[in-house]
């Protein structure tokens, strides 16, 4: 909203309420001897405490990395290594396959003669 389209009354009220924070402000210069010590507070205040330096970081990192590393060589040490476990590939005969599917055959055919005699 543009000041040119503020009435007068609007006019007069915001000159009046401008009037009482500079009076109010002048308050708080008086209560706490200048602006200049006000704002370090509030900078003092708004700035984050604690956290941890990069040199820190490092040196906590470097203390796990060493940790895990006793604890890897550790297990190397007692574990067995695991022998190689040849696969063994059975290959079957064709004079074997031929004796199964005959073998297959003559149970069927008996099957199917005892189902026909009943």
């Amino acid at each position: 909203m543009s000041i040119i389209n503020l009435t007068p009354a609007q006019l007069r009220k915001a000159a009046d309420l401008q009037d009482k924070i500079a009076s109010l402000q002048s308050e708080l210069t008086a209560i706490f001897g200048s602006e200049s010590k006000a704002a370090p507070e509030a900078a003092k205040l708004a700035k984050k405490k604690g956290g941890m330096s990069a040199a820190g970081k490092a040196k906590i990192a470097a203390a796990q990395k060493l940790r895990w590393a006793k604890v890897n060589d550790a297990k190397a040490k007692t574990a067995p290594k695991a022998a190689k476990v040849k696969k063994v590939v059975r290959k079957m005969s064709a004079e074997g396959r031929a004796k199964i599917a005959a073998a297959a055959k003559a149970r069927w055919a008996k099957v199917r003669a005892e189902k026909a005699k009943q």
